[in-house]
């Protein structure tokens, strides 16, 4: 796969990613146990969800690749535990389009972060498009400001911070396979919130959507946001998940007449009309910058006690 190929398989990768992710708000609204509840099961199902890709892709070398994800991974699984509590708590303490329009920080974010610890800079096109996505993001900002939902705004900003450090990392440690991590991480949340957790509380219905949130929502949206991310720049990546932003306050509105503000769907329209632009005006600045970033043909390779596969080596 040369650097074009794979530079529109992360794109794709990252719009399905986003849409997964974007199904949060339908679930903390229609799910009737409490946040730790459902933060307990939805790690369980996340986390047996990539685990078994992990089994179907490595087979014999599942011990080596869980070996191989080492302190990074590890960091990566703590950062994407955590982001994933402040993530659940926010929905219930805030509105979606709350939630979604901080999240919309993340391209900003991942930027900064990624040039403090990388020296990175983006195409021009990654920066117009982001400058088009932070003005969609202020129109909604005017919109949410009297709601006045301190305490969910500001885990929702804890988890766009932590979700930031979490897509770097996982981009400059490319030869690390993150998918043990990120199947981790999942496990990592549930243990977390066992003690206020009350895994026995759901009916047969509750239950059933508990599964779905993490095989499809949770489960789905991390694995292909972990190989997605490692094939293009980190800020574009968050940038394309920002289709996120829109795609939540609608889904919610249309299932449960959580009606978004009129400011809020002309902002989630400029963010819509950021990504779209991003990824046609940036194509071959893309390929270009993927080539340069990730050079898979210079010499890099996977762990020694890995086979090479693709996706989780990064290439």
């Amino acid at each position: 796969m040369d650097s074009n190929e794979r530079h529109w398989h992360g794109v794709a990768l990252l719009l399905v990613s986003g849409v997964a992710f974007s199904t949060a708000g339908l679930f903390t609204r229609l799910i009737a146990v409490d946040a730790w509840t459902m933060l307990f099961w939805r790690g369980v199902f996340g986390g047996l969800f990539i685990g078994g890709y992990v089994v179907w892709q490595q087979r014999r070398g599942t011990l080596a690749a869980i070996r191989a994800i080492g302190p990074v991974g590890l960091v990566v699984a703590a950062c994407s535990a955590l982001a994933t509590i402040c993530f659940i708590n926010a929905f219930r303490r805030t509105t979606v389009a709350d939630v979604s329009l901080t999240y919309a920080a993340l391209p900003f974010v991942t930027a900064s972060i990624g040039f403090l610890l990388r020296g990175e800079r983006e195409t021009w096109a990654t920066l117009v498009a982001s400058a088009v996505a932070f003005s969609g993001i202020a129109v909604m900002f005017g919109a949410a400001l009297s709601l006045g939902h301190i305490d969910g705004d500001l885990l929702a900003l804890a988890m766009t911070v932590i979700m930031a450090v979490m897509m770097v990392l996982i981009r400059r440690h490319r030869d690390t396979p993150m998918l043990p991590a990120a199947s981790l991480s999942a496990f990592v949340s549930a243990l977390l919130v066992l003690p206020l957790a009350r895994p026995a509380s759901p009916d047969a219905a509750d239950f059933l959507y508990l599964a779905l949130f993490g095989t499809t929502q949770f489960g789905l949206g991390l694995l292909l946001l972990t190989l997605g991310t490692r094939l293009i720049s980190a800020t574009r990546s968050a940038l394309i998940g920002n289709l996120e932003v829109p795609l939540a306050p609608i889904g919610v509105w249309l299932a449960f007449d959580e009606v978004p503000a009129l400011l809020t769907c002309i902002g989630g329209g400029l963010v819509m009309l950021a990504v779209v632009g991003d990824i046609v005006l940036g194509r071959r600045a893309g390929g270009r910058q993927v080539a340069t970033v990730a050079p898979t043909s210079s010499g890099k390779s996977c762990p020694a006690s890995l086979p090479p596969r693709p996706p989780t080596c990064g290439r």
